[in-house]
């Protein structure tokens, strides 16, 4: 098993810096926000990865096209989580 809260602060520093230097909508931000998913989803908070990853749809659909292979990627995880909720 990896060290999930480890992963989970170097997320969320990522997303603070990004948050610093970038617009509220901009691409980069979606990393961020799916990652921080990702690492809840595993971690078994599903309401917590839900939220994230819904927040990476958002963005994502703001400042891509519809067809964007990681838009698409994207909505999957929040189609998976939605699942286990």
């Amino acid at each position: 098993m990896g060290d999930y809260s480890k992963a989970l602060s170097s997320h969320e520093k990522a997303l603070e810096s990004r948050q610093q230097s970038l617009p509220s909508s901009h691409p980069a931000m979606v990393s961020s926000y799916n990652n921080i998913g990702i690492v809840y989803d595993i971690m078994g908070d599903y309401a917590k990865a839900h939220s994230f990853y819904e927040r990476a749809v958002q963005i994502g659909q703001q400042s891509l096209p519809i067809n964007h292979l990681n838009l698409q990627t994207w909505r999957k995880n929040l189609e998976h989580i939605n699942k286990k909720l």
